[in-house]
């Protein structure tokens, strides 16, 4: 049997709110940390992963970042990756003084933008003794400016300098762009990416109805200036596995074998799921599931 806990804490200042997944079983357990990528709440995937993880006897936390979701902030939908990071970073210190958490067992799970976090948190925190990466997000400059073609590019570079400026001439006031949409051309989103606009749809729809199709431009700001390679090189003994997508044209998977391959921790694993996209494993619970089953088999090598 497992528990899903709603549980909350504090994040400088803004209030986190996430799901705590439990065995129903007494004592102090290894425990996984999970969130979301790009404009993710906690309904979108993650509770396959958390489910699949608390009943094979670990706990999962899976949080809202601040400024979505459940969780407090006021800058709605603003997605800044070192805020992010420090909400990993809190939960964590949550963990450490929950009772039914083994405070030395903890992981860090992530996808897409959160995938690169957690290689990131790898680097930076001791705490985290193990990591799982899906998708990950790696240098956000290449990664859009390679997705978006030349003509999306110069548009993008565009929509982020008048908004700029209007934050400096009218402060309080900013502009959005959506997550994703099937007509980039005339309306430009952030990952110009038609199915993910007809997925996240679908999800929405189904499982995360606090989920919002849009960002703050200035988060695509930030997006630019987020690379994990600027961390990697310390990741020296900290496990990761990272899960590939084959082909993945969307965060790139020739970025992410590099970098991979540049983890000095002897400790890793790169796991390329065949005949998958990085859409599918939102759409297709099929290879949800082989992912979680590869995180799990890592769990149990390196955290239990």
């Amino acid at each position: 049997m497992v528990q899903r806990l709603d549980v909350e804490f504090q994040s400088e200042g803004d209030t986190v709110r996430g799901w705590l997944y439990t065995p129903d079983e007494g004592g102090r357990r290894p425990t996984v940390v999970l969130a979301g990528g790009w404009c993710y709440v906690r309904e979108v995937t993650m509770p396959t992963y958390a489910q699949k993880f608390a009943e094979n006897g670990f706990n999962a936390l899976i949080i809202d970042y601040r400024n979505l979701g459940v969780s407090g902030g006021d800058n709605r939908q603003h997605l800044d990756p070192w805020a992010q990071i420090r909400d990993y970073q809190n939960a964590i210190s949550f963990l450490e003084r929950h009772p039914a958490v083994d405070p030395d067992k903890i992981g860090a799970w992530g996808i897409s933008y959160s995938g690169g976090h957690v290689i990131i948190l790898a680097a930076i925190d001791e705490r985290v003794k193990t990591v799982i990466s899906h998708v990950p997000v790696i240098d956000g400059y290449e990664n859009m400016r390679r997705i978006h073609g030349v003509n999306g590019w110069r548009q993008l570079l565009k929509l982020i300098a008048d908004d700029r400026a209007l934050r400096y001439e009218k402060p309080g006031e900013q502009l959005y762009l959506p997550h994703a949409t099937i007509d980039y051309v005339n309306d430009i989103p952030c990952w110009p990416v038609p199915e993910a606009e007809i997925v996240f749809n679908e999800i929405k729809k189904n499982d995360a109805p606090l989920y919002q199709n849009k960002s703050t431009v200035e988060s695509v700001e930030l997006l630019l200036n987020y690379n994990v390679n600027s961390f990697v090189g310390r990741v020296i003994n900290t496990p990761v596995m990272m899960v590939v997508a084959e082909g993945d044209d969307i965060t790139l998977w020739d970025l992410e074998i590099d970098t991979f391959n540049a983890i000095p921790c002897p400790r890793k694993e790169l796991v390329v799921l065949p005949h998958t996209t990085h859409i599918t494993l939102y759409s297709d619970k099929a290879r949800g599931m082989m992912a979680a089953e590869a995180g799990l088999r890592w769990l149990n090598e390196t955290l239990r």
